[in-house]
C-alpha cells in the first residue's frame, strides 16, 4: 500500500511556493529533503540564490534536479527556482545579508500565491535578528502576512493531528499581554478561528476551549481581573457556538481535558506552545489562519548550530506541505479558495 502522503500528493498536482528562510540556517536543507519526497507529484517554486542550493548539495551530500525560471509561464513539474544575486554565506550566523535574502524570498513567494499562480505557501524558518540587521521591522512571518493581506489581527495557529491551537497574543513581552487582550480582539480571534476550523479543516460543529490568562483562571478575581472583565463576557456570547472556559491551563493539559475539544485558544505565546510542542515537537505546523491565502510553516527555528551538517530533520516542513494541501482541498470543497 502506498503511504498516505503519496496518495494525497497524487490526487492532483499542486503548485506550491516555498520561501528559502534564513540561508545560514537549516531552511535550504529541509526544503531540498522535502522536495525529494514530493517533486514527482507537484510543481514547486522557490526563490533562492542558486549558489545556496549548491552549498546544500555539497555539504549535506544530497541533490535535487531543478529548473531556473524567469516567469510564471516557465514553471514545470518539480523544483523551479527564481535565482537571487548571490549573497554573503556564513553558515550558523544571522547576518544582514541572510535577513535581506530571506525577506526577499518571502515577498516573491507570497506574490506568487496572492496572484493565484501557486495554491499555497510554505515558509522556511527565519531569524528575527537577521531581519533586524537588514533593517526589516517585522517580528515574524505572521505580522508580514497580516500587513500584506490587510487583516485586522494576525491569527497564529499550530496544527497537529492531536491538537489545534490559536494564540490571542503572539510575539509580545509578557508585561504587555494583559492590556492587549480586549473584547474587540477576542471577538475577532473567536470568529476567525471558528471559521478556520469549519472551512479550513472541515469541523462543522467545533468544540473550542478558551484558556484563562491568570493562574487558576483568575480564581474569581482573586488572582487578576482579566477573566471577569474581558474573557468571560466574550466566552458567554459564544457558548452556543461551542466555546467554553476560561479553563485553568495547567489542569486543562494535566488531566487531558484537551482531548474533549477540537481546539484551544491560548492567551499568550508560551501558554499555548509549551504543551503543543511537548506533544508535537518536529511534527507540528505553524499556520496563519484568517488570511485569504494559505500559509504554513514548520514549528521550529533556524537551528544554526546544525546548519549544513546534513542532519536537520525535515519532518515538520514536510508536515507543513501536507497541511497546506489538506487546507487547500477543504477550502475548495466550500468554494473558499481565494
Amino acid at each position: 500500500m502506498k503511504p498516505v502522503w503519496v496518495i494525497l500528493f497524487r490526487n492532483k498536482m499542486k503548485t506550491i511556493a516555498f520561501s528559502c528562510g534564513d540561508i545560514n540556517g537549516i531552511g535550504p536543507e529541509i526544503i531540498i529533503k522535502t522536495v525529494n519526497k514530493l517533486a514527482n507529484y507537484n510543481k514547486i517554486i522557490l526563490p533562492v540564490p542558486e549558489e545556496i542550493l549548491r552549498q546544500v548539495f555539497k555539504s549535506c551530500n544530497i541533490n535535487s534536479e531543478y529548473h531556473i525560471i524567469k516567469s510564471p509561464d516557465d514553471v514545470r513539474q518539480g523544483l523551479n527556482i527564481i535565482d537571487h544575486p548571490f549573497c554573503e554565506f556564513n553558515p550558523g550566523t544571522p547576518t544582514a545579508s541572510s535577513g535581506e535574502t530571506a525577506f526577499k524570498s518571502i515577498e516573491i513567494a507570497h506574490d506568487f500565491v496572492q496572484k493565484g499562480i501557486a495554491e499555497f505557501l510554505v515558509t522556511a524558518p527565519i531569524s528575527k535578528k537577521a531581519l533586524g540587521l537588514a533593517g526589516i521591522n517585522f517580528p515574524g512571518h505572521t505580522e508580514m502576512f497580516q500587513q500584506w493581506n490587510k487583516t485586522k489581527y494576525p491569527l497564529m495557529t499550530f496544527l497537529s493531528d492531536e491538537l489545534k491551537c490559536a494564540l490571542v497574543t503572539i510575539h509580545e513581552p509578557l508585561h504587555d499581554v494583559p492590556k492587549l487582550i480586549t473584547r474587540d480582539k477576542l471577538h475577532y480571534i473567536f470568529d476567525a478561528f471558528y471559521d478556520s476550523l469549519r472551512y479550513d479543516f472541515g469541523v462543522q460543529t467545533p468544540r473550542i476551549a478558551v484558556l484563562g490568562l491568570n493562574p487558576h483562571a483568575g480564581e474569581e478575581g482573586r488572582i487578576g481581573s482579566e477573566e471577569i472583565d474581558v474573557i468571560i463576557p466574550v466566552i458567554q456570547e459564544y457558548k452556543e457556538a461551542g466555546f467554553s472556559g476560561p479553563h485553568v491551563p495547567d489542569a486543562f493539559f494535566g488531566n487531558k481535558t484537551f482531548k474533549k475539544y477540537d481546539a484551544y485558544i491560548a492567551m499568550y505565546h508560551d501558554q499555548g506552545l509549551i504543551p503543543f510542542k511537548l506533544m508535537n515537537f518536529n511534527k507540528g505546523v505553524n499556520y496563519t489562519a484568517g488570511l485569504p491565502i494559505i500559509r504554513t510553516s514548520p514549528d521550529h527555528g533556524t537551528a544554526y548550530d546544525i546548519a549544513y551538517k546534513g542532519i536537520a530533520d525535515e519532518a515538520s516542513f514536510h508536515e507543513a506541505v501536507k497541511w497546506g494541501i489538506k487546507i487547500h482541498n477543504t477550502r475548495a470543497r466550500y468554494g473558499k479558495n481565494s
